[in-house]
């Protein structure tokens, strides 16, 4: 595909931050903290490599003057009679890189990290929330102005494209029947291949891109390698793979970017409800329910907060679910602090099922569950995850293993159904369970039948009414060998009822056992 045509071409951002490392000193020494008093001096970083201490990062000022990345720092003082030596701290460098990444998923939630100090964001469908593609790129290097970084940035239609015009190339917005141009005219490095084959395509008098995408590929495959065209495609802008974001791209997305931002509580509870609005709509249109929901707040200075939300159900009451954050913003420990302002806010949801329309109309019964799951929402939002449990069954006849308890309130997507039965029946299984079941003496019973008496807690109780039995087998996919269990609801001369079951059968090498396993109320 030398024509560059793809079809479905989307678009991507490259963000490279080449002075990352010695921006970020020049951000502390604003703060008031100045490394060793050089301020103005030609600034470089230094790591230990083998032995020798080398140069990792050097500011603009140290690059203009000659010195460069891998210098030993001997060399680098023979060169500059005034330099200043800080330790390096990648760590810290990785840091920043790292909040900057948190900050910049206001432009986009598609976006990963394109190491070294860059960041790569796929901007399909995201250019008119800032008006265009040019408004988007002025937006970003913007940003990182304010937060003291200098940056350089372009966006074409491959990653790989985007991240050659950036590093290698003058940086801006390439259109899809410019881009081409504007790659064949970057260097063979832009290919980042090794060392030894990027001297070989010199020394073979392929020094632009355009060179090799005017030859063949089976030469080239063979020459450099299988790979090779690959590459060139990626980089040319032939061939897209996606790239993969750091958080899991939420399905709906609801944004506002505000001219100016916004600090007020009220001003806060108004774009919430706004979104959780258009987010419901979405939602209703795609025949889905929410069950988590995020919402972002961002701030002026960088500093971004996400509040997340899970509810019981599958939802699209616009209404209960702000309720509920208020609830949950009201009852957060480290308030949420606005700064100097938010400058946009984002509703994401994070997991969705099928929700087909409801209807409430008078010849329907209510949903007896609902006033239960709201409940516990509310419980969750005010009170925290951590504070509340429930119980959820799980598809296991064990009667210990017919539920669990869940923290927070929420049943999962896999949860079972709890089984349905008439409210005039009697209780299947009693209210009080015994984990682990407590062994009974019986002093009068039937082979197979349940028994005439037994002793429980030095107590005897003589047995004046039984229904049995049922009959439940062992799990023997989970452990082999579990015995079978006949299960008998008994009630005594003094009206107590019990659930009692026979361990094994008669006849088997090991003789059955009887054990209490609940009290019916």
């Amino acid at each position: 595909m030398k024509d560059g045509r793809l079809s479905n071409r989307r678009r991507y951002l490259a963000v490279w931050l080449p002075w990352l490392a010695t921006d970020r000193l020049a951000r502390l020494e604003a703060g008031g903290v100045t490394p060793d008093g050089m301020a103005g001096a030609p600034l470089v970083l230094v790591e230990k490599v083998k032995s020798a201490l080398r140069l990792s990062a050097v500011d603009p000022e140290a690059a203009r003057q000659g010195l460069i990345v891998g210098l030993t720092l001997a060399d680098a003082r023979a060169r500059l009679s005034v330099v200043r030596v800080v330790a390096a701290q990648p760590e810290a460098d990785e840091a920043l890189l790292g909040r900057v990444l948190d900050d910049f998923d206001r432009f986009s939630p598609m976006i990963a990290l394109d190491p070294p100090h860059g960041l790569i964001l796929d901007v399909t469908g995201c250019a008119h929330l800032f008006g265009d593609e040019v408004d988007m790129i002025r937006s970003v290097q913007a940003r990182l102005s304010r937060l003291g970084l200098q940056s350089r940035c372009a966006l074409a239609s491959t990653p790989q494209a985007a991240r050659a015009l950036s590093r290698f190339g003058p940086g801006g917005v390439f259109k899809p029947d410019m881009e081409r141009a504007a790659i064949r005219r970057l260097p063979v490095a832009a290919l980042e291949l090794g060392e030894r084959d990027e001297q070989a395509l010199r020394r073979a008098g392929l020094k632009w891109l355009g060179d090799l995408d005017d030859r063949a590929r089976p030469p080239l495959a063979a020459r450099f390698g299988a790979d090779f065209p690959a590459r060139l495609a990626r980089v040319m802008g032939d061939e897209d793979i996606r790239i993969t974001p750091h958080r899991l791209a939420p399905p709906i997305v609801a944004d506002r970017v505000f001219l100016e931002p916004i600090s007020a509580d009220e001003d806060v509870q108004r774009v919430l409800s706004d979104l959780l609005d258009e987010t419901m709509a979405r939602l209703e249109a795609a025949t889905l329910g929410a069950r988590a929901f995020e919402a972002g707040f961002y701030r002026v200075d960088g500093g971004v907060r996400r509040i997340g939300l899970r509810v019981g159900r599958a939802t699209r009451d616009a209404g209960s679910v702000l309720r509920l954050f208020r609830e949950r913003l009201a009852a957060l420990e480290t308030p949420l602090d606005p700064g100097f302002g938010f400058d946009q806010m984002r509703m994401a949801v994070r997991a969705v099922e099928r929700l087909a329309p409801l209807q409430g109309g008078l010849a329907e019964d209510a949903d007896p569950t609902g006033d239960m799951d709201g409940l516990i929402d509310r419980l969750v939002a005010r009170l925290g995850p951590q504070a509340v449990l429930r119980f959820q069954p799980q598809g296991s006849h064990i009667p210990e293993r017919t539920a669990r308890w869940i923290l927070g309130g929420v049943a999962t997507d896999t949860a079972e159904a709890w089984p349905e039965r008439d409210p005039e029946d009697p209780p299947l299984r009693p209210l009080h369970l015994f984990n682990p079941p407590q062994p009974v003496e019986t002093l009068a019973e039937a082979p197979d039948g349940h028994p005439f008496r037994f002793r429980w807690r030095r107590v005897v109780h003589n047995v004046a009414l039984a229904e049995g039995p049922e009959r439940i087998a062992g799990e023997w996919w989970r452990a082999p060998g579990q015995r079978t269990r006949d299960y008998y609801r008994v009630e005594d001369t003094d009206g107590r009822r019990f659930w009692l079951f026979r361990q094994g059968l008669y006849g088997a090498d090991e003789p059955p056992r009887w054990f209490i396993h609940g009290l019916f109320a």
